[in-house]
């Protein structure tokens, strides 16, 4: 079913205390409770973007914020991947040999990734072997596979992958790499980053019925698209996390 609501919410939130928190009205306004939610957690981080894609509603609270884009940069290069198959320079069934080895963006020095920091440790049994495109993407999707992730970034690359998400509107993502690069994160840099904004261009251009940039919508791939990325949707819920 088509989503008729696109949300996006990136937040650094602690537990808030019961005690702290205001009885609120009917009359309140969206806004104003997701502000006060906020307020309760000192030192909050949040962006939100909401659009409703049946109606002119939209709610935008610091939506030009970075942050870390996390398992996010993995829809532009689905995305791209997509976009390929339908010049025919890649083909789903493709199969390519699946390794565990990478390079850091720092200095090129090799890494590998951990199966048992991935939340899918099933891609893992796969090293070695022959891996079509179709569930290194479902995979990348669906069990947000970091393996797959790195795999794929390495076919389309960075750049091409910034460059789909630009077109499709989200003009302030940037995708330097994949994932799990230590020696990055061990010298700041914080590689792929998106304001919450983003994060909500790219849901509204998988999820609508008609994609939101005009070179993109009579691609054939576009029901597929949509259709993996709808398998990762969840209920939309503002997140009450440690995580940072």
């Amino acid at each position: 079913m088509i989503p008729l609501a696109s949300l996006a919410l990136f937040a650094q939130l602690g537990a808030a205390s019961p005690a702290s928190r205001v009885a609120l009205t009917s009359e309140d306004s969206l806004r104003a409770r997701i502000e006060q939610r906020i307020a309760e957690v000192p030192g909050a981080a949040v962006g939100v973007a909401f659009r409703d894609l049946a109606r002119p509603d939209t709610l935008y609270l610091d939506a030009d914020e970075r942050f870390h884009a996390a398992s996010t940069m993995k829809v532009p290069i689905m995305i791209e991947l997509f976009r390929r198959i339908d010049r025919h320079q890649l083909a789903l069934d493709d199969r390519i040999e699946l390794k565990n080895h990478f390079t850091s963006i720092v200095d090129g020095s090799p890494y590998t990734l951990d199966a048992g920091d991935d939340s899918d440790s099933l891609v893992y049994t796969w090293v070695g072997s022959r891996v079509s495109v179709r569930d290194l993407l479902e995979h990348m999707i669906t069990r947000s596979s970091n393996l797959a992730t790195n795999t794929r970034i390495g076919v389309v690359g960075a750049v091409a992958a910034n460059a789909i998400a630009h077109a499709l509107g989200a003009r302030d993502i940037q995708v330097l790499w994949g994932v799990e690069d230590d020696k990055a994160f061990a010298a700041g840099m914080n590689m792929n980053t998106s304001p919450t904004a983003d994060t909500s261009t790219l849901s509204r251009a998988t999820g609508s019925v008609t994609p939101v940039c005009c070179a993109w919508e009579n691609s054939p791939s576009t029901a597929s698209t949509a259709s993996t990325i709808r398998a990762q949707l969840r209920p939309a819920r503002i997140l009450n996390t440690n995580s940072t």
